[in-house]
């Protein structure tokens, strides 16, 4: 609202309610923006380049490749901007290059996630009272450092570290990570707007506090940007925050560390720590002040978090908020109706984009007796032209697995398949760690729909097929509905409305990201918010407003400005 618009429809309006509505709409607006009435910079969804022969784009990232791997790094916490090397020193090698070291970077112990968690509450008051303008600008800015002058490095670590190609790390590291930064600036101003009713003589207004104490955020190797939207959007939304990142991703999340404070963050808002697992929960959960849990990873991981916290609730201030997105098995379904050309490249491009090391990877699927010997002949022929190997070779469409216990993971359940007597691999199976953890795109038949490999999650580039009778929808639908303790993502494939929207109402509760005719894949911050329930997750949705609201405890403030002087009500005359 501009402030002489408001002004205007003041005098035109006669009805006393709407005189009052307006004026409590220009003090929410004085209220919101520290007496500055601004309207947020444009929005739209990043722009992801492809990185095409013989674009600039290319030619810039190969150039920042180099430039990485002809140095090293060496890196410690950060904590009240600081950085502090104690502790063991960890080598960092890229998944595809062992050989290769990246740097080293130190691992301490419970003393410095004791630090830590002592600058984040030493920050907390100046940040919380912060102009949420102010706070709002740090983001913006670091979203346009990553768009500008970092977006090369910010892909090349993301390639390096986590084993990306160029295009997966462009849609994460780089163009998700800058959607979750202005997209959240938009959802927190859309909850600060969100303001009570107020009677004549009397003034109604909603405060949006941040947490009492501090947040938590324990990241993924995966996701770069989600490594960094777990720590910004509580502090966006006036927390402090102590942060650990995977091991696997200390290489890029340094340099979004570095991005944050370019960007202007005050010292001691966020802190990256590196510490061992068991020594950081006992440091951050067992404190009077732990406010909150920001969570990506494995559900087993969460459950025990979530138990700790638990057991610990009587010594919090208050009640930690949890949140939590966590595994998947997630499936294709596909109808009789389906597009077999259509479901076999949802399968390929879900199943084995960053060696299915998604959450949201489809690792298993259910085709209809009917459609399949077009859809395997589709896949196989894809599967054939796909190439294995590392992340600067840019026709490479998989590359290697996060690390050796991944890895291992991967190949124990290609030998369970192997000596299953229902199950055959039609593709792939090989695997190669000399020189990278490298595991080939591995398409599998199963005659049996709860095998090992259709009921838990592998992260790898591992699908298992069911084929069934066109007749045994029903029966097919219930086998996929029990199969698995998660919910994350599924997708379907069928051309008539009416078998959609059947599908859809009977797999309600079977994904929290649910996609028709289309791959489970590549949630767009602002167009798909992203989580799942059962197993999968609390369901907080990132990437929307309804995550910001968790790192919010709201106050009603109630002013009156003529209050009564006599206790007596009419009813007594």
């Amino acid at each position: 609202m501009h402030l002489c618009k408001g002004f205007f429809c003041y005098q035109k309006y006669t009805n006393i309610d709407q005189k009052i509505s307006l004026i409590n709409q220009i003090k929410t607006f004085f209220y919101m923006s520290n007496n500055l009435i601004s309207t947020l910079p444009s929005l739209s969804n990043e722009k992801v380049l492809d990185y095409a022969p013989g674009t600039q784009g290319r030619v810039e990232l190969e150039k920042v490749l180099k430039q990485l791997k002809s140095s090293t790094v060496d890196r410690g916490s950060i904590i009240n901007g600081q950085e502090i090397k104690v502790g063991a020193k960890i080598s960092m090698h890229p998944p595809h290059e062992r050989s290769h070291t990246l740097g080293h970077f130190y691992k301490g112990g419970k003393e410095l996630a004791e630090q830590a968690i002592e600058a984040a509450l030493g920050a907390k008051k100046s940040w919380m009272s912060m102009p949420w303008k102010d706070r709002a600008a740090i983001f913006l800015k670091a979203a346009d450092l990553i768009a500008g002058p970092y977006r090369y490095k910010v892909n090349a670590t993301t390639m390096l570290c986590q084993s990306k190609n160029a295009y997966q790390a462009e849609i994460d590291a780089v163009a998700e990570l800058i959607d979750f930064l202005r997209y959240n600036v938009k959802f927190l101003a859309d909850i600060y707007a969100q303001q009570p009713e107020s009677s004549s003589g009397i003034w109604n207004r909603t405060e949006y506090r941040p947490l009492e104490g501090f947040v938590v955020a324990v990241t993924p190797f995966n996701f770069t940007a989600i490594a960094g939207n777990l720590p910004a959007a509580p502090a966006l939304c006036g927390n402090t925050v102590v942060w650990k990142a995977a091991e696997s991703q200390v290489y890029s999340a340094m340099l979004i560390m570095d991005i944050f404070k370019e960007a202007g963050l005050p010292d001691g808002v966020i802190n990256l720590v590196h510490v061992d697992g068991p020594a950081f929960g006992d440091a951050v959960f067992n404190h009077k002040l732990f406010a909150g849990l920001h969570f990506t990873g494995s559900t087993g991981v969460f459950n025990h978090l979530w138990k700790m916290i638990s057991g610990n609730v009587e010594k919090y201030v208050s009640y930690p908020r949890i949140v939590g997105e966590t595994g998947g098995k997630d499936f294709v379904f596909v109808h009789p109706s389906g597009d077999a050309l259509q479901a076999a490249v949802g399968m390929v491009r879900g199943a084995y984009e960053y060696q299915g090391q998604k959450c949201s990877a489809a690792s298993r699927a259910y085709v209809p007796v009917s459609l399949w010997p077009e859809i395997q002949k589709h896949m196989i022929g894809m599967l054939q032209q796909i190439k294995v190997g590392t992340v600067e070779d840019f026709s490479n469409f998989v590359n290697a697995v996060i690390d050796e216990k991944s890895f291992d993971k991967i190949v124990g359940y290609i030998e369970k398949v192997k000596q299953d007597k229902d199950c055959t691999i039609i593709f792939g199976g090989s695997t190669d760690k000399r020189v990278g953890y490298f595991v080939d795109p591995t398409l599998i038949v199963t005659k049996n729909a709860k095998s090992t490999t259709m009921c838990e999650e592998i992260f790898g580039p591992v699908l298992t097929v069911f084929v069934y009778e066109d007749h045994e929808i029903d029966q097919t639908l219930s086998q996929l509905d029990s199969t698995s303790i998660y919910a994350l993502t599924g997708a379907i494939f069928a051309k008539e409305r009416e078998v959609i929207n059947d599908l859809t109402e009977r797999l309600t509760y079977n994904a929290g990201n649910f996609y028709i005719n289309d791959k489970p894949t590549g949630a767009v911050v602002g167009q798909q918010p992203f989580g799942g329930g059962r197993g999968s997750g609390t369901n907080d949705k990132a990437g929307s407003a309804l995550n910001l609201l968790r790192w919010l405890t709201p106050r009603t403030i109630k002013e009156t400005f003529a209050p009564p002087t006599d206790f007596k009500y009419p009813f007594m005359g």
